[in-house]
């Protein structure tokens, strides 16, 4: 094991992450959405199952949104004029990124929703 290749790839991957949530408004709204989603978990006291959850659901979240975000740029690169297959194919990423928000949006409404209910 080099653990001088492995620490730099670690720091390449910081900076994507940094890169993610400094430069992608989507990436941002998903950052903010996981702020909001950890202080209702905190607030309502969630079962440590509802927490795996939940930090499944972010990361899967913030994972696809790397990856939508990685094809866009290696598209915009490789082709920066219009074309109708490299339409369909950020097309399809983006799908990717919205499969992984709903997911994660029925997961929290099925954590929170009734405990929000409740407060009302």
């Amino acid at each position: 094991m080099n653990v001088k290749k492995m620490y730099r790839s670690f720091a390449f991957a910081f900076k994507g992450i940094v890169h993610l949530f400094r430069k992608e408004n989507n990436a941002q709204f998903h950052l903010l959405a996981a702020f909001v989603v950890t202080g209702l978990g905190i607030y309502f006291d969630i079962e440590k199952w509802e927490w795996a959850l939940i930090v499944l659901s972010v990361f899967f979240v913030f994972s696809a949104e790397a990856f939508n975000t990685a094809i866009e740029k290696i598209c915009d690169k490789f082709h920066p004029d219009y074309s109708p297959i490299i339409g369909k194919v950020k097309d399809l990423a983006a799908a990717g990124v919205l499969f992984a928000a709903i997911s994660a949006l029925v997961i929290g409404v099925l954590i929170f929703g009734g405990r929000i209910i409740q407060l009302l």
